[in-house]
């Protein structure tokens, strides 16, 4: 049971008790800002873990979770097809929308998406992606002032074991939104349209499908041309060789500290088992799950990443790490610090308290949202055709919501004293 929770919390309702549930439980517990009051899943274990750990009310069916009075914003962790569906279904109910990445797996559900946000006015928030990250807010904040004149290039790298993950069998259908393009690159394209300004003008990309037992993009190389001449190059590779972990002090993607170079789970481990045994893999970790870790991990000394980033300007290129930024200008290198709450993400709190109780514009959403998702589907695009792919539907970067790190960032957040388990 939670404690401690603040009179004025934001009572926040959970679809999907999955993967991205699990993540962002150390947020929803830890974080007096927020309550969890209320659940659907078709998992009756993990309902039951959530009356049981978390004191909340659980639901059949998400038109049940949305008359409960108790709900104000409504976290949809399901499965990516079912984002837009859901959408619909919260926003005519009047709950704030926090809606994991991607999305949706369509332009023109996107389109339905940001549609149905104009005419009801319901907020919505799109994330969490790794743009939230502490150092990308920073360094997009220290960009957008004009600090270091006119930003020209970025690189973004990331190779992880993304592909050799237990995965449902929809994960590995592109049109079911699966692959490394609907759940990877919508994290490292929010990221760099963040640090650039947002205007992506054309996407030039390849992809790799390599592995015929998991027929689904696995890697895919970027170039990415906005508005005003600057480019970018994105990379990512899920085939589970290399860990670019390495480039970041042998810190992981959450903030942990991870010396071995060894991947959990490899080839030959999802080689001895079935498609539903693979499933049932991915399930026994999740939150509700016989292998779910039940205690709240420490906050850790890091911030959490997306791989390699390094953003060049006219007077200085500028190099996120997993602390803060180094910024390499004149021939010297600087480091500023970007400043960590010991709540993890608590930037998506931020944001969500910003837009619920503050009235503000969020930053990540859904018009912003469903540019990032223009870029995907370009990539998708590009890389079956060969061609650049012009792009219509970008939106600019909001700088009034960057947040300020060198002037105090959380400033609002606080643990809560006895977070739930």
């Amino acid at each position: 049971m939670q404690t401690g929770d603040r009179n004025d919390a934001i009572g926040v309702g959970v679809i999907g008790l999955g993967r991205a549930f699990t993540l962002m439980l150390p947020t929803w517990v830890q974080d007096e800002r927020v309550r969890l009051v209320a659940a659907v899943d078709p998992r009756i274990q993990a309902c039951e873990q959530f009356r049981n750990d978390l004191g909340g009310a659980t639901y059949d069916t998400v038109g049940e979770l949305c008359t409960d009075p108790a709900v104000e914003a409504v976290y949809i962790a399901s499965p990516h097809q079912f984002h837009a569906k859901q959408m619909e279904i919260v926003a005519a109910a009047g709950k704030a929308i926090l809606v994991e990445k991607p999305l949706a797996i369509t332009l023109e559900e996107c389109f339905r998406i940001v549609q149905i946000v104009d005419t009801t006015q319901v907020p919505v928030i799109v994330g969490h992606s790794h743009s939230f990250d502490g150092p990308v807010l920073h360094a997009a904040t220290l960009l957008s002032q004009g600090r270091f004149g006119d930003v020209r290039m970025a690189h973004a790298l990331n190779y992880t074991n993304f592909l050799y993950r237990p995965r449902r069998p929809e994960e590995l259908d592109t049109a079911q939104g699966g692959g490394v393009v609907f759940s990877q690159a919508a994290h490292q394209v929010d990221t760099i349209r963040i640090l650039m300004g947002g205007m992506v003008e054309s996407v030039r990309a390849h992809t790799g499908r390599w592995d015929s037992s998991r027929p689904t993009e696995g890697a895919y190389s970027a170039l990415l041309s906005f508005q005003g001449g600057a480019f970018a190059s994105l990379t990512y590779n899920g085939y589970g060789h290399y860990n670019s972990n390495e480039l970041m002090g042998h810190v992981d993607e959450m903030g942990y500290e991870r010396q071995t170079s060894a991947f959990d789970y490899t080839r030959g481990a999802l080689s001895m088992v079935d498609e539903t045994s693979e499933t049932r893999l991915k399930q026994a970790r999740n939150f509700g799950g016989d292998d779910y870790r039940r205690e709240m991990p420490a906050s850790t000394p890091h911030h959490q990443h997306f791989g390699h980033i390094l953003v060049s300007a006219d007077k200085a290129d500028i190099k996120l790490t997993t602390k803060g930024l180094d910024i390499y200008q004149g021939g010297s290198r600087s480091f500023v610090a970007t400043p960590k709450s010991s709540v993890p993400r608590a930037e998506v709190v931020d944001e969500l308290w910003a837009v619920v109780r503050e009235g503000m514009e969020p930053l990540h959403g859904a018009r912003w949202a469903r540019a990032t998702m223009e870029v995907c589907f370009a990539i998708l695009e590009s890389a079956r055709t060969g061609n650049d792919i012009r792009l219509r539907f970008q939106v600019a970067l909001s700088r009034k919501l960057c947040p300020r790190p060198d002037k105090g960032s959380h400033s609002g957040t606080k643990q809560k004293k006895n977070p739930g388990s």
